[in-house]
């Protein structure tokens, strides 16, 4: 006789308030103790809204329409009193790490939880000191969460649910934004916890990462369960779809970025120290490293974001350690890791036209505003509530703020989080179509077979300096995954992954 299910979605439908079409579709799920069940499927296919609905936010929060029934350990979600009941059963990681954080240190975000359990002291500091060591964020107990890179950020919100020690854990892309060795640690962890019982769903589109562990793996198209073969055409790397244009000779020779000496602490702790670092236009830089090893502090200095320390920051002719933040953005355009912190506009279109605005008053163009939404292929969603997109299209729509300004340099971060690779693919179009037309484009990423297909150099950092060693033309031929000529580019030491 096959164990009981401790989860269970039982022709569950789902349509969002003031939607027309639904976003789930007869749902049939069945999770037994211990299981882990990998889900995953092309963006917008349903998959964050599984997770909402299995974990009963849909039913107690969102509203909307919900047809069939959900059960958690045998009971009907309308029988728990709320999220409050449910949360002593379920933990629940979001794709949207920040949001879940609310604390002043990393140490009050992992321990407040445990403060309502009614735990001794003891159990208390056994449980938080386990947790804090097997997600890897010890050394970080004593940093405010606003000055943790993207990848640190989502450890310590995996850190605060898994304290809770609930029997049944709902993750959303929980590894999106972690490096390799990050990813191998909560993978670990997780089988770990399945084996002491715990009951595992997943959503992500790092099959590759988590497959090996998954008893199950469940594909979603158009918010219902499929069975089709899941393929790198469904999923996987499009490959050579994503390699970009060549820049031209001349581009590649002047200067448009000049860094030297750059230091910055965040609140004591030195984040980089002594980066020295030349962009020429036209490029595509890649710079990859391990979470927390200045990446992101790195880009936020090219638009004002952040000022040095220490050193010296030329974009563009601008000193970017003086220069008012909103004349370095009519150069620099930053998308940020999380798209979601860059919108808060009531359409799709006003989210545009507000950057636009900003650079140029009184001088909005609405064929601006259409042309950019067009270059990323959301011209059809302008009138649209941004927080009605996917993740995917909310990337797309951060990318679209940015290139309506038309600065020459765009610098992203992790421009291909939690999307599908079909998307990523038309992210990477679009830099090499903006690259092509002279713009020059700085990317972290975390994707090592993303930035080997598409980027003209690697820069890769660790512990807030830049690792060195060159590849020059004279050492011979590029890499094979290389897109560019041997000659053209030059490469850190290492460009391969972390693997």
């Amino acid at each position: 006789m096959a164990p009981e299910a401790v989860l269970s979605l039982k022709g569950v439908s789902y349509t969002y308030p003031g939607s027309e079409f639904p976003a789930l579709s007869q749902i049939d799920l069945n999770i037994r103790r211990g299981e882990i069940v990998l889900v995953t499927g092309p963006a917008g296919a349903g998959k964050t809204t599984l997770c909402l609905a299995a974990s009963g936010i849909l039913y107690h929060d969102y509203g909307g329409t919900l047809k069939g029934s959900i059960a958690i350990l045998g009971k009907d979600i309308r029988d728990y009193p709320g999220m409050a009941g449910i949360g002593r059963e379920v933990g629940v990681v979001f794709d949207d790490a920040e949001a879940q954080l609310i604390f002043s240190t990393v140490e009050e975000e992992v321990a407040s939880g445990l403060e309502n359990l009614g735990l001794s002291r003891d159990e208390m500091y056994r449980r938080f000191h386990t947790v804090m060591e097997a997600t890897g964020i010890s050394d970080l107990a004593d940093r405010a969460p606003h000055t943790l890179s993207g990848g640190q950020k989502q450890r310590v919100a995996i850190a605060a649910t898994l304290a809770l020690g609930t029997g049944i854990l709902i993750l959303d892309e929980p590894t999106a934004e972690l490096d390799a060795a990050a990813t191998a640690t909560i993978t670990d962890l997780l089988l770990r916890l399945s084996e002491e019982g715990v009951t595992v769903l997943i959503v992500e589109q790092k099959l590759n990462d988590l497959a090996r562990i998954a008893g199950r793996t469940i594909l979603i198209e158009g918010g219902a369960v499929v069975k089709k073969r899941i393929t790198k055409t469904v999923l996987g790397r499009p490959g050579d779809s994503f390699r970009p244009p060549v820049p031209s000779q001349e581009s590649v020779t002047t200067p448009i970025i000049s860094i030297r000496g750059l230091t910055h602490h965040y609140e004591g702790v030195a984040a980089l120290k002594g980066v020295d670092l030349e962009i020429t236009s036209g490029e595509i830089v890649a710079i990859i490293g391990e979470n927390g090893s200045g990446k992101t502090t790195l880009i936020k200095h090219l638009n004002g974001l952040l000022r040095p320390t220490e050193g010296s920051v030329l974009v563009d002719g601008l000193d970017a350690t003086s220069a008012p933040t909103a004349e370095l953005a009519r150069h620099v355009g930053l998308v940020f890791q999380n798209p979601d912190t860059m919108l808060f506009a009531e359409t799709v279109g006003d989210e545009v036209a507000f950057g636009l605005e900003n650079i140029d008053p009184g001088r909005l163009c609405a064929e601006k505003v259409d042309a950019a939404l067009q270059e990323v292929g959301l011209l059809h969603r302008k009138a649209v509530y941004p927080r009605a997109l996917s993740r995917g299209e909310r990337q797309r729509l951060a990318v679209a703020c940015v290139i309506a300004m038309k600065p020459r340099v765009i610098a992203l971060d992790e421009p291909t989080t939690g999307l599908d690779a079909q998307e990523s693919a038309e992210i990477m179009e679009t830099l090499g179509r903006l690259r092509r037309d002279g713009h020059t484009i700085i990317m972290v990423s975390h994707d090592m077979h993303l930035v080997e297909d598409c980027a003209d150099r690697i820069v890769e950092m660790k512990d807030g300096r830049i690792v060195p060693g060159k590849r020059t033309p004279e050492e011979g031929p590029c890499p094979r995954s290389c897109s560019m000529s041997p000659g053209r580019a030059s490469f850190t030491a290492s460009t391969r992954s972390p693997n």
